[in-house]
């Protein structure tokens, strides 16, 4: 067999160390698309040995198959990366042995390189899927090499086949050489480690998605009213910034976001509420102003009942004292029991809570709790205790100040979480994007106190897209979801006030990103008619 010229032989070794060089700078594609480096990998394969064509065989995810993954042919003109559909190859026959009847099984399962000059008088492997093959194409498969890939642990990662290597000079198929061989055992062992690192890299990313998963399953688990808000944040956020990202004119004209920045946003939007898995959820679920694990409304109705019955026992007493008067005591105690139950239904309804509570209500609230009741010891006592008056004249939701403040340190304790990560540097942004949905623009925000100019484009549009998510969520145990136009007057004026990013909400409206997220997932009671020209702070 003639020898390689030298010529050749440095030719090869320069092929490998390109092919080297590349891998070292993350040949490829981009995050889990290995298809470029597949693709290099076959047709380096080919080049390097001569040979009319190569195939790719992956394992099937079952590990009991070869799949065809990649094939080209320069006589039969099969392009780069053309799938045959050919059925796959089984790596086990009947009896759940090891198939060593087919060359490229043989290959995986011994991992072990199989070079046959001429399949066609080779008695050692099976070959009449080949030669069916060569029937239907009118093709003559005749050398063939066999090459598996493995993984640094030995684990099957692919099997590399090629096929009629040619004489340079004659154009006539020769077998594969040792030479051939050694080089493309040395390129599959390269190549392996590469697919490896790929391979690895894609499943850390997955793994990593999945336990942000994890963390928004937590946080639904054990509130779920507020976990659709950790699924649509991050969609609206998208939406958002594709439409700030196609943008021509005006201030965001020049603002674009590459794919990396996108992956960031994306799982920065899936992370920027994480911290409320530490969020008492009696707190995050407070739907009126009383609850704590329950609604101690309840005990102020007993509160009632025992003044409604004290006044009709003490009603009874006077009748039986003094029955001359028993038809002016009975009426007295109408007035009285009636005055009591319509007292009863205004606690009631301030329970309820709202956008605001007048202030005629607020001392009222005091008023009532100042009454002296007695209690089951005998012990009289103010009707309202200092931590139910203070709860009951909450101005506007209800939250106590002491319970804003619980809720609102979940931003902080999102920051800490993500900040003590250690992120890879194409994720180190996610941390600056998630943590600043709280700031405003006029350095009012929490909890860093930012100021638009000390922050990105992305962590701005964040803002956005969740005040506008829990403006319209109906989930909500403490609110009804607002209308459509009802959010856009809020979110306007939060963009004349220095809230949010005039200009983004400029884009959110122009681009019509509202009107998106709506019709996909608002209720259509909610989705009424919209005049943008009426919307404060946007000039159509």
């Amino acid at each position: 067999m003639p020898q390689l010229h030298p010529e050749k032989i440095a030719h090869r070794l320069e092929q490998l160390t390109e092919l080297s060089v590349a891998l070292g700078h993350g040949l490829g594609g981009q995050g889990r698309d290995i298809g470029p480096l597949l693709q290099r990998i076959v047709l380096l394969a080919k080049s390097m040995s001569g040979a009319d064509g190569a195939t790719l065989y992956r394992p099937m995810a079952d590990g009991r198959q070869l799949a065809f993954d990649i094939s080209v042919n320069d006589s039969l003109g099969i392009a780069q990366g053309t799938d045959m559909g050919l059925p796959g190859v089984p790596l086990f026959d009947g009896a759940g042995q090891p198939n060593l009847a087919s060359v490229a099984a043989y290959a995986a399962n011994m991992r072990r390189s199989v070079n046959i000059a001429d399949v066609y008088h080779d008695e050692g492997f099976n070959f009449s899927g080949m030669r069916d093959f060569d029937r239907h194409h009118g093709y003559h498969t005749q050398s063939i090499l066999t090459v598996p890939m493995s993984d640094h642990e030995g684990d099957l990662i692919g099997v590399l086949q090629l096929v009629n290597a040619k004489d340079g000079d004659t154009g006539q198929v020769r077998p594969f050489s040792s030479t051939d061989q050694r080089f493309i055992e040395a390129l599959a062992a390269q190549a392996g480690v590469a697919l490896t690192n790929q391979l690895l890299i894609s499943q850390l990313e997955e793994l990593l998605e999945s336990l942000v998963t994890l963390i928004n399953i937590g946080i639904d688990e054990k509130s779920p009213y507020t976990g659709r808000h950790c699924q649509f944040v991050p969609e609206l956020t998208m939406l958002l910034a594709d439409a700030a990202h196609a943008t021509e004119t005006g201030p965001l004209a020049d603002f674009r976001l590459s794919d990396n920045e996108r992956k960031q946003l994306w799982l920065a939007g899936l992370l920027h509420d994480c911290g409320k898995i530490t969020t008492p959820v009696h707190v995050v679920d407070k739907a009126t102003k009383l609850e704590t694990i329950f609604d101690r409304i309840a005990l102020i109705d007993t509160r009632y009942e025992v003044l409604l019955r004290d006044a009709e026992i003490a009603a009874l007493r006077q009748q039986a004292a003094q029955p001359q008067q028993k038809d002016a005591i009975a009426r007295a105690l109408e007035l009285e029991q009636a005055a009591l139950r319509e007292e009863r239904d205004f606690i009631r309804t301030v329970n309820i809570g709202g956008e605001s509570m007048a202030q005629a209500d607020q001392e009222r609230v005091r008023r009532i709790a100042r009454r002296r009741w007695r209690a089951a010891d005998g012990e009289l006592r103010d009707f309202l205790d200092a931590d139910e008056t203070e709860n009951l004249t909450i101005r506007a939701g209800t939250l106590t100040a002491a319970e804003r403040a619980i809720v609102n340190n979940h931003i902080s304790v999102s920051i800490r979480m993500l900040e003590a990560l250690p992120w890879p540097k194409h994720l180190q942004k996610v941390p600056e994007y998630a943590g600043g949905h709280h700031e405003r623009m006029d350095g009012k925000g929490y909890p860093r106190g930012l100021t638009k100019e000390q922050m990105s484009v992305p962590a701005r549009l964040m803002a956005i897209a969740d005040i506008f998510e829990a403006l319209t969520a109906r989930d909500r145990p403490y609110k009804k979801g607002k209308s459509l136009s009802e959010s856009l007057r809020i979110l306007g004026n939060f963009s004349l006030n220095g809230h949010i990013d005039p200009e983004l909400f400029d884009v959110f409206i122009r681009s019509k990103v509202y009107l998106v997220f709506a019709e996909k997932h608002l209720h259509p009671s909610q989705i009424d008619a919209v005049d943008e020209a009426a919307i404060p702070g946007y000039v159509p």
